[in-house]
């Protein structure tokens, strides 16, 4: 689950890390009030779940309560259209309104969990205010990385280690240290799988402030963090992918054609890997779980034909807990609540498969039937 910058650095707040002055406003004479109460000159931001706000437009430095009112009046209830979200872009709501901050260097500063190792991974840069990717595609020298084992925890040692590589002062690596040491705190205990910021800054003063800042949450981690649940912005998300989450299904929106009903996030993986070995792409990864019950099952396809870019379906279920007759009705069940009869694909191995079969042939939807992985490529191509 993302959240927006606002609620990111209140977060960090809580933990200790430092930033600036400011309040989020919803309102244009919100955002006048604001800047005038910051002394007439701050930084106004669009909050959106999406990178790249400043290129898009959607932050500005003004230096009036004027300034900043009519700046605000052209973005509230706007879409703002940025390199992460798509030519629809998503809506502006809510502005962060901050003090303006003399700054004297930019760095960056993250922990995300990194999959190969098993371990938490801090990774800081000297050239902050840059997408990390571009940094490690052009210097990767500039890129820090020290690796945190979950056993043992965060060290005092590590933060020093950072401050030293990002050639900080020395009257600035004690405080560096208890930064990035709260910032492991904070991802630790609300189950981060991203805590960002970008930029860490140095004032002119030599203090350190988080000027931005990017948080999310474990998906499979909400059950124990039920009070930042109070965060999701659903306006921000995909509305699908909003949807599904609220069944318990996990569903991602993609830009193809086929779409999959699928049990198993490993099988699910593999049957978009068939599907683009059949020259086809799906249209989106989904994982209805392995105890379905025919609504779940229901509410999956609905969704997957809510999606006007589908115009097949391939359901894919090796059949154990979920048995394959649950799922096939499920796929009957939602067709005809939608009043749609798509192509249909269907792989149905295991747990009354057979049945499954006969309900899908007796349904009179427009299905043909693959054992092997082979023989879906070969009917998806036909």
């Amino acid at each position: 689950m993302k959240v927006h910058e606002y609620q990111a650095k209140s977060i960090l707040a809580e933990y200790g890390v430092p930033t600036p002055n400011g309040s989020v406003a919803t309102t244009s004479k919100e955002v006048s009030s604001v800047v005038n109460s910051l002394g007439g000159k701050a930084v106004v931001k669009a909050q959106v779940h999406a990178g790249g706000r400043g290129k898009a437009g959607g932050v500005k430095l003004v230096s009036s309560p004027e300034e900043a009112e009519s700046f605000a009046e052209g973005l509230i209830g706007k879409q703002i259209v940025t390199f992460q979200t798509g030519p629809e872009g998503v809506p502006v709501e809510k502005l962060l309104v901050e003090e303006t901050i003399g700054v004297e260097r930019e760095l960056y500063l993250a922990i995300v969990v990194d999959g190969s190792t098993k371990r938490h991974v801090i990774i800081a840069s000297q050239s902050g205010g840059m997408e990390i990717e571009e940094v490690a595609a052009a210097t990767p020298e500039k890129i820090l990385r020290v690796i945190v084992d979950p056993n043992v925890g965060y060290q005092a040692y590590q933060g020093r280690r950072i401050a030293y590589g990002l050639e900080l002062d020395q009257s600035q690596v004690r405080p560096a240290a208890d930064l990035i040491g709260n910032l492991y705190k904070a991802f630790v205990e609300r189950d981060c799988s991203l805590a960002e910021i970008n930029p860490l800054v140095v004032t002119s003063e030599g203090n350190l402030l988080a000027v931005d800042a990017k948080i999310n949450i474990d998906d499979d981690a909400m059950f124990r963090q039920q009070a930042l649940e109070e965060m999701r912005d659903s306006s921000q998300e995909d509305q699908l992918e909003a949807e599904a989450t609220t069944y318990d299904i996990s569903y991602v929106k993609l830009d193809g054609d086929v779409g999959c009903l699928v049990n198993g996030a490993g099988l699910a993986m593999a049957t978009m890997d068939i599907i683009l070995a059949a020259g086809a792409k799906p249209a989106n990864f989904l994982d209805v779980g392995g105890s379905a019950d025919v609504e779940k099952c229901t509410k999956a396809v609905e969704i997957i034909l809510a999606d006007s870019n589908v115009s097949r379906i391939l359901v894919n279920i090796f059949g154990g807990i979920l048995s394959c007759d649950t799922a096939a009705q499920g796929v009957v069940d939602a067709c005809k609540n939608k009043g749609v009869n798509p192509k249909l694909v269907a792989r149905l191995l295991g747990s009354n498969a057979d049945e499954g079969k006969k309900i899908l042939e007796n349904s009179g939807l427009n299905v043909s039937f693959a054992d092997t992985l082979t023989e879906v490529a070969e009917r998806l191509t036909e």
